[in-house]
């Protein structure tokens, strides 16, 4: 069992699994990520992008909504697909809508504007940070936060590397090897300081500088 460093933020306890932020995971999409299809497909490029990205509330879907009215279509290969439904796949407005086998927001290999994530793109080119751009499961992946509130009433945040299993029973034939096997522990730096961004962004600037801290990793 997975060591956790625990710290208390109010009625917060947050759990973080500290051999996933020791370890030297990075996302390897476009070199040699095998895709979440039933078969492995480096080739297509969609890395964890072949669903529609979950939306996870009202505020969330309408932030996607406006920010994607603001992607020059230069860096958007599939703008003119949004429709009655906007950029999500119903009116219900919980997922981003597929196109042609992928997110619409995914750009294709040989994209004049570029592969990937158009909102990822967009974000760079206004010189804002992508994590205000993308739905949270998005800049999230492979970051996984478990919530479970005790009787105490202190909620208990476990911070971990997302898994198969994670994906539901999609994840039984799925070609995943994002964080499980060794083809994504190829990075340069730890985790701790690889995805700084996302940990901050997720527990707060304070949490995050006390697991830095804790883990010798002072900023």
């Amino acid at each position: 069992m997975s060591h956790h460093e625990e710290i208390l933020d109010g009625d917060t306890l947050w759990r973080f699994e500290r051999t996933f932020l020791e370890s030297n995971w990075t996302c390897i999409w476009g070199r040699g990520c095998t895709g979440i299809l039933d078969q492995p497909a480096e080739h297509l490029q969609q890395g964890c992008c072949s669903v529609g990205a979950e939306v996870t509330d009202v505020d969330e879907a309408m932030n996607v909504s406006a920010l994607a009215a603001t992607v020059p279509s230069h860096l958007w290969q599939f703008h003119d697909r949004v429709d009655a439904d906007d950029v999500f796949s119903d009116a219900t407005r919980t997922n981003t809508k597929v196109v042609d086998g992928a997110c619409i927001f995914l750009n294709r290999p040989g994209f004049s504007g570029g592969n990937g994530c158009a909102l990822h793109l967009a974000a760079v080119e206004f010189g804002e940070s992508p994590i205000d751009w993308k739905p949270s499961v998005c800049w999230q992946l492979p970051i996984r936060v478990d919530w479970e509130m005790q009787p105490d009433g202190i909620e208990h945040a476990t911070v971990r590397r997302w898994t198969r299993a994670d994906w539901g029973d999609e994840g039984e034939t799925m070609a995943w090897c994002c964080t499980e096997g060794t083809e994504a522990y190829v990075g340069e730096h730890p985790v701790i300081e690889s995805l700084g961004e996302e940990l901050s962004a997720v527990a707060g600037h304070e949490v995050y500088v006390e697991l830095r801290r804790r883990l010798g990793h002072p900023a």
